[in-house]
């Protein structure tokens, strides 16, 4: 019998396909996913396998949790709305960029160049997803515009030294 340990890679597949075949809303959810796509497991433990994952995705989100440096940004999952509510309302804010991360993304920038976002997060600020280098892409840019009125406040965007080597 399997236990959480024990999943690979192609049970997590299987896992993820099933929740795409029984989404939200699905009758007997949990059940179904069991006797037809995980026959080693009961119902319960779906279920608990499901909430776990949604747990760590909101860990993650909310920054308290790394993602491991051999992480897939090619996941079969795009789409897929692990959200309890679908309309819900709540929106939730990022952690802010530490200048560590900034010096690093403008290393990745110097490197990759504007718009290779996806290498930029996997290669250099391993930290960050590729739609959160993007959007700082965008804060930090912005800010750099020519002839832009004198700002109040100094901000992070304002760093545009690349790191000295160690």
């Amino acid at each position: 019998m399997f236990t959480a340990d024990s999943w690979g890679r192609n049970e997590d597949k299987m896992f993820e396909r099933s929740l795409l075949r029984f989404p939200d809303g699905t009758e007997d959810r949990w059940r179904r996913i069991a006797q037809e796509e995980l026959p080693w497991m009961s119902p319960e433990e779906v279920e608990a396998r499901y909430l776990d994952l949604v747990h760590d995705v909101a860990e993650i989100d909310a920054g308290r949790v790394n993602l491991p440096c051999n992480w897939d940004h090619h996941s079969e999952t795009q789409g897929v709305s692990f959200r309890r509510g679908a309309n819900s309302d709540e929106r939730r804010k990022g952690t802010p960029w530490t200048e560590h991360e900034h010096r690093m993304f403008l290393v990745g920038l110097k490197q990759y160049g504007k718009g290779d976002w996806r290498n930029i997060s996997r290669n250099v600020v391993m930290t960050r997803t590729p739609t959160q280098v993007a959007s700082h892409a965008q804060k930090y840019f912005l800010r750099h515009v020519p002839d832009k009125k004198k700002r109040k406040r100094s901000s992070i965007h304002d760093i545009t030294t690349l790191p000295s080597p160690l």
